[in-house]
């Protein structure tokens, strides 16, 4: 990063001579300062704690202690110098039930900032604290995970936990909180399963939980949480559970131990459950606690001094620094340990570097394989060299870490930037080849047939998530004339495609009962009337709901939907002649172990009558769709209407 060595260090980074004249934008301040112990942060005994924090350019280091979390200093403390840019600090005593922050000198300007490796926070989390965190563990902690033999057997659901619950109709107790996600047995309108009990009616394999870190007060006040709503995409602490979920924002245990008794309850009842992680930015670039204790360091920069916005968030977090990676590797470890998460999902992927995610699955296989990383490896703009960019065209360098599929998306319902595209759903020409390319999963499957991926388990596919509108409000904007039912069958079949593509499935929360945002696109701080869970709906429609638990059962039973390596896809998965509008292929020769012999799938978009002819390999008969199959006599088959249809032939 020479090229910021322009930036004035002495007014604005602190004074040269702490660090022997090293800039902090050099490459030569990871090799003298970088620290490679496992013990930043503080170590709790009722003896005495220990804090060590990473400050090469400070002249002075102090622990301030608090008796509360709004209260004045009751003690500070000085540090010690440490190696490699570290201060040391043994304070004797018990001190479990304090709070903390570190004060730090840099240059001529104090800055006090809550400790980066902080594992437990006051509320709204200026302050960390101080505590025995095997108090906060839930009875039984931590249980038994549920067994996975492979990422390409998720299903993922992607949801946001205020959202599960909030609806007054969700017939959940703790309606936006951790513990409603918890809940057995609730049920909503017509006596429909609501929360939990629908997750696992479903058959999802996943939970995916929207941000779940402590993120910035700005978007949701712990103290007023049912004022304000956010997704959360704007960290503050990170290894902290948010406070706003908490049923008590005020102890900092309620929400560690909540958190804990999310996880637990879901893995007791056989689901795993995935964390969405946002270290490519920080709420605040100037405000964050890493930018107050080190300036300069853990955010890229332009060469003009102004801070890169790849993010549109404001700043990129420099992922490719010695001890911004080290704090990123840690950071997924401790929620892997601590908390058991079974996977990590990375927002904006493609701003971190690839050497970071190559690190990152490399201690997370050590820990355990079957934790499962995905991102959004979208090509964005940074102040990082193209080749270090951990996107979609760096993809095979990244084994085991899959992208989210934002091609087959796209072909799926239209593009995201353009509003009146309809994709193959709606009945757009032209998007055959691009579905292809999904339904293979992103393999290069021939010359013409291949995306980003080498493997199928580096791609998710997907028609909906928490970003961009909702499958169902994008065909309402393309095509507002279509009939609810029109509408309705299309929408079903996007959720086919991503069900029965090659690679790793993901639906949204709602996407069962065609989840509607009323037209936003980016709901992301719009009220719970826009973003809850609308239980009403799914009752109303339980039909659509049965249909996707259908298909997530079809995918389970037929391992020819979920081939493991690229060249079972290419040996097993053919493309098969149809008309404009439509999709065929069949998965040959018990393709993946597949009870049945041969499928046949065919995907048509077409509102009318079609015909289509089938490979002579056998005696067909529909095993999905059957309802929308007019004739089928020998290799010719008729369909009526948009829709899926899945035939067989047994042994």
């Amino acid at each position: 990063m020479a090229v910021q060595r322009e930036i004035d260090y002495e007014i604005d980074f602190g004074n040269p001579e702490v660090t022997s004249g090293i800039s902090v934008f050099s490459r030569e301040f990871d090799t003298a300062f970088a620290y490679h112990g496992d013990d930043l942060g503080t170590a709790y005994t009722k003896n005495h704690t220990v804090f060590r924090l990473w400050a090469p350019t400070a002249t002075e280091a102090y622990v301030v202690l608090y008796d509360r979390w709004d209260g004045e200093p009751s003690q500070t403390i000085a540090m010690n110098k440490s190696e490699w840019g570290t201060w040391l600090l043994e304070a004797d005593g018990d001190l479990h039930g304090k709070y903390y922050t570190y004060k730090v000198l840099v240059g001529e300007q104090w800055n006090e900032a809550v400790d980066p490796y902080a594992r437990a926070v006051g509320v709204n989390g200026d302050r960390g604290y101080i505590a025995d965190l095997a108090a906060a563990d839930p009875e039984g902690w931590p249980g038994a995970k549920p067994p996975l033999e492979s990422p390409l057997d998720t299903v993922i659901y992607e949801v946001h936990i205020r959202d599960l619950s909030i609806h007054p109709d969700s017939g959940i107790t703790n309606k936006g909180r951790y513990l409603g996600l918890t809940e057995t047995g609730t049920r909503g309108p017509d006596g429909i399963k609501t929360g939990l009990d629908h997750l696992l009616d479903l058959g999802v394999t996943h939970v995916q939980l929207l941000p779940v870190f402590d993120y910035s007060t700005e978007s949701v006040d712990e103290t007023r949480p049912h004022e304000q709503y956010n997704w959360g995409y704007d960290p503050k602490n990170y290894n902290v559970p948010e406070g706003s979920y908490s049923s008590d924002p005020y102890d900092p245990l309620v929400r560690i131990r909540e958190l804990k008794s999310v996880i637990k309850a879901l893995h007791d009842q056989g689901l795993r459950v995935i964390m969405d992680v946002v270290y490519n930015h920080v709420y605040d670039g100037y405000r964050v606690n890493l930018a107050k204790l080190v300036p300069g360091y853990y955010l890229r920069y332009k060469p003009d001094g102004t801070l890169s916005d790849g993010s549109h968030c404001g700043n990129d977090i420099a992922s490719e620094r010695l001890m911004t990676r080290k704090y990123i590797v840690d950071s997924v470890l401790y929620w892997a340990r601590c908390y058991g998460f079974d996977g990590f999902r990375f927002d904006l992927m493609g701003l971190l570097d690839v050497e970071t995610m190559q690190e990152i699955r490399r201690r997370l296989d050590e820990l355990d394989p079957s934790i499962v990383t995905l991102g959004e490896g979208w090509d964005m703009e940074t102040e990082l060299p193209e080749p270090l960019r951990a996107n979609q065209h760096q993809a095979s360098r990244m084994p085991r870490i899959a992208h989210f599929n934002g091609f087959l998306r796209d072909a799926v319902k239209g593009g995201v930037f353009d509003p009146g595209s309809r994709g193959f759903i709606g009945g757009d020409d032209g998007m055959a080849q691009n579905i292809r390319k999904g339904l293979a999963g992103g393999i290069p499957y021939n010359d013409e047939i291949r995306l980003f991926a080498d493997e199928p388990d580096q791609t998710v596919n997907f028609a909906e998530c928490h970003d961009n509108y909702t499958m169902w409000d994008k065909l309402m904007l393309a095509a507002p004339w279509d009939s609810d039912d029109i509408r309705t069958r299309m929408h079903r079949l996007g959720s086919a495609i991503v069900l029965t593509a090659q690679g790793i499935p993901l639906i949204h929360a709602g996407q069962e009962f065609m989840r509607t945002k009323y037209g936003i696109e980016n709901s992301y701080n719009s009220p719970d009337s826009i973003n809850r869970m609308d239980w009403r709906r799914a009752a109303e429609r339980k039909h659509d709901v049965w249909y996707m638990k259908e298909l997530i059962a079809l995918r389970k039973m037929h391992p020819a939907f979920r081939l493991r390596t690229a060249e079972q896809i290419r040996e097993h998965l053919f493309f098969e002649p149809s008309p404009e509008r439509t999709v065929a292929l069949t998965l040959r020769n018990h393709a993946g172990g597949d009870p049945s012999k041969h499928l046949y799938v065919l995907y048509n978009a077409r509102d009318e009558q079609v015909t289509v002819e089938l490979p002579d390999l056998g005696n067909w008969r529909p095993i999905w769709g059957q309802a929308h199959v007019a004739a089928l006599q020998g290799t010719a088959l008729t369909v009526n209407g948009i829709a899926m249809i899945v035939l067989e032939i047994g042994e």
